[in-house]
C-alpha cells in the first residue's frame, strides 16, 4: 500500500506531461487538416475565377512520415527516462502509455492516410477531394491543377469554349447562362455585325451600340452607310453588301441579282405581263376597252413625261409609273439590253409620237425592275386609266391614289397568295416568259418573297395619298366590296365609312 502511495505521484506526473505532449501533437496536427488538402486559391473577378491549388512543401506521404518518426522519437526518449529510474517507479503505468501512444500511432497512420487504393469505404477526409468531378470529361479531378467555375470544377485542359470547342487559357473569359468561351467567340456571336462592310458595328458616343435596320429585310447595317453614297438597290432597297456587286441600270439606279433573276427590260417583254393584268380587270367585271399603249421606258424619259404631265399626282422621290393623258414625245426602249460586266449593254431606244386618243394617252413604266414589281404598277397605271375612262373626276390625290394602290395590292395577292380574295391569277397568262420562272414552271421562293416585300411597301408607305390614302381605300373594300366602294366614290368622291 505504501508502495502504492509512493509512486502514484510520480506516475501521475509522467502521464500528464507525455498526455500533454500528445495533445499537442495532435492539436497541431488538426490545425494543419482543418483546410483541405489541395484547395484552390480564387483568382479573377466576380464569377469568372481561375482557382490553382497551393503550394505544398511536403506532400500527404511526406507528411505521415514526419509524423511516425517524431512520435517514436517521443516514445523512445520516454522509455530512456523510465530506464533510469528505480524499477518501482519505472513499471508503474508504463505499459498503458505505450499502448495508448503507439495505439494513436497506428491511429494515424491508419485513418488520416490510407493506403494510395483505398477501398470505397475509405473514410470521408480521403474522399472530400476524390469526390469533386471534371465538368468537362466527368472524370475525377486529382491532386493537380485545376478550374473552378459557378460551382463547377474543370481540368484545364477541359475547359473549353463553347463556340470553337478549343480550350481556354486566358485569364479572362464570357460566360452565357452555364457555357464558357473565348471573349473573342463571344464577341463574334453576340455583337453585331454590319452586313454591309461586314466589320462589328461600333459604338457612338454613349458607348451602345448603334445600327440602322431594314424593317422588312431586317438588314443591319452602320449608321455612316446611309451618307456614304453606297448603293441601294431601286427594287427591294436593300443596300449593297462589300462581297457582291449591284448591277448597274445605266440611269443611276443599281439592282440587286436576286431582282435581276426576274427584271424585264425591253417593252417587248412586258407586252405579255401588260395584257395579262388588263385580263385581271377584266375578271373583275372592269375591262379596259380602250386600247392604251404601253412603254417601258428609262428614268430620265419617265421624267420629262412628268414634267409635260399637267394633271396627276406623282410619288416623289422616285415615280416609277405614270398614266399620260396628254400628247407627248416619248423614247422607250426597243431592244433587250445583254448583261455585261457590272451592268447592262446594248440598250436600243426608239422615239415614239403618242397622240390622244380618248383620256389616256400611254401607260409608261421604268424599266429594269422585277416582274412582280413592274405588275404591281401597271396594275396601279390602269386603275388611272379605268378611272378616267369611266368618268371619275375631280378626285382627291388620297382617293384616286388610295383606291389605286388597292387595286396594285390585290393584282400582288393573287400572285403571291392565290385565292386570297378570290381574285383571278395572272401566272398563268405569263409563265412563258423566261425572266419570270424557273425552270419547273413556278415562281421562286425569292420572287414571292419580293412579292411580299412590294405588298410590305404598300400597307407601310408613309405618305398622304399612298399610304393613308390606300389604308382608308382598303378598310372600305374590305368592309363593302370593291364595285360598292367604287359606286360611292363614284357619288360622293370619297370612300364610305
Amino acid at each position: 500500500m505504501s508502495s502504492s502511495s509512493v509512486n502514484q505521484p510520480f506516475t501521475f506526473e509522467r502521464k500528464s506531461r507525455f498526455m500533454r505532449w500528445l495533445s499537442k501533437l495532435f492539436k497541431g496536427g488538426s490545425a494543419n487538416r482543418s483546410v483541405p488538402a489541395g484547395r484552390p486559391q480564387f483568382f479573377g473577378e466576380e464569377d469568372n475565377m481561375v482557382r490553382r491549388p497551393p503550394l505544398r512543401p511536403l506532400d500527404d506521404h511526406s507528411r505521415a512520415s514526419k509524423e511516425k518518426e517524431e512520435l517514436d522519437r517521443s516514445v523512445a526518449r520516454s522509455l530512456a527516462k523510465d530506464s533510469k529510474r528505480p524499477n518501482g517507479q519505472r513499471r508503474q503505468g508504463t505499459g498503458k502509455d505505450e499502448d495508448l501512444a503507439r495505439s494513436l500511432h497506428d491511429n494515424i497512420n491508419s485513418s488520416s492516410y490510407p493506403p494510395p487504393h483505398a477501398p470505397s469505404h475509405a473514410p470521408r477526409d480521403y474522399n472530400a477531394r476524390g469526390c469533386r468531378k471534371c465538368s468537362g470529361c466527368h472524370g475525377d479531378i486529382g491532386s493537380g491543377n485545376y478550374l473552378g467555375c459557378m460551382g463547377t470544377f474543370f481540368h484545364p485542359e477541359c475547359f473549353l469554349c463553347h463556340a470553337c470547342g478549343l480550350q481556354i487559357t486566358e485569364y479572362e473569359f464570357s460566360l452565357s447562362g452555364n457555357n464558357s468561351y473565348h471573349k473573342s467567340c463571344f464577341k463574334e456571336l453576340t455583337h453585331p455585325k454590319c452586313e454591309v462592310c461586314h466589320q462589328f458595328i461600333p459604338t457612338n458616343g454613349a458607348g451602345l451600340i448603334e445600327y440602322r435596320c431594314h424593317p422588312f429585310w431586317s438588314q443591319k447595317y452602320c449608321p455612316s452607310h446611309e451618307n456614304d453614297n453606297t448603293k441601294r438597290c431601286c427594287s427591294c432597297e436593300r443596300l449593297e453588301s462589300c462581297n457582291t456587286r449591284y448591277v448597274s441600270l445605266g440611269d443611276g439606279r443599281s439592282l440587286c441579282l436576286e431582282c435581276t433573276e426576274s427584271a424585264i427590260v425591253d417593252t417587248g417583254d412586258c407586252q405579255q405581263l401588260y395584257h395579262a393584268i388588263r385580263d385581271f380587270y377584266e375578271g373583275m367585271n372592269m375591262a379596259i376597252d380602250q386600247q392604251v399603249p404601253m412603254l417601258l421606258v428609262e428614268r430620265q424619259a419617265l421624267n420629262e413625261a412628268i414634267e409635260g404631265e399637267k394633271h396627276g399626282f406623282h410619288h416623289m422621290p422616285e415615280t416609277r409609273g405614270l398614266c399620260l393623258s396628254e400628247e407627248q414625245t416619248v423614247t422607250s426602249i426597243l431592244k433587250r439590253p445583254r448583261m455585261g460586266g457590272r451592268g447592262l449593254i446594248g440598250i436600243r431606244t426608239q422615239p415614239q409620237k403618242l397622240t390622244r386618243k380618248c383620256e389616256v394617252t400611254a401607260i409608261l413604266v421604268l424599266y429594269g425592275l422585277p416582274r412582280l414589281l413592274t405588275g404591281a404598277i401597271l396594275a396601279h397605271e390602269l386603275m388611272h386609266a379605268w378611272l378616267r375612262l369611266k368618268g371619275f373626276r375631280n378626285l382627291s390625290p388620297e382617293v384616286e391614289e388610295g383606291i389605286c394602290q388597292v387595286l396594285s395590292q390585290m393584282w400582288l395577292e393573287s400572285e403571291v397568295m392565290p385565292g386570297s380574295r378570290n381574285m383571278p391569277s395572272t401566272s398563268t397568262a405569263s409563265s412563258s416568259s423566261t425572266w419570270s420562272y424557273s425552270k419547273k414552271g413556278g415562281k421562286s421562293g425569292v420572287e414571292n418573297k419580293l412579292g411580299e416585300f412590294f405588298m410590305h411597301q404598300i400597307a407601310h408607305d408613309a405618305s398622304p395619298a399612298y399610304g393613308a390614302g390606300f389604308r382608308a381605300a382598303n378598310a372600305a373594300v374590305n368592309k363593302y366590296g370593291l364595285r360598292r366602294t367604287l359606286d360611292h366614290i363614284r357619288l360622293t368622291g370619297s370612300f364610305p365609312v
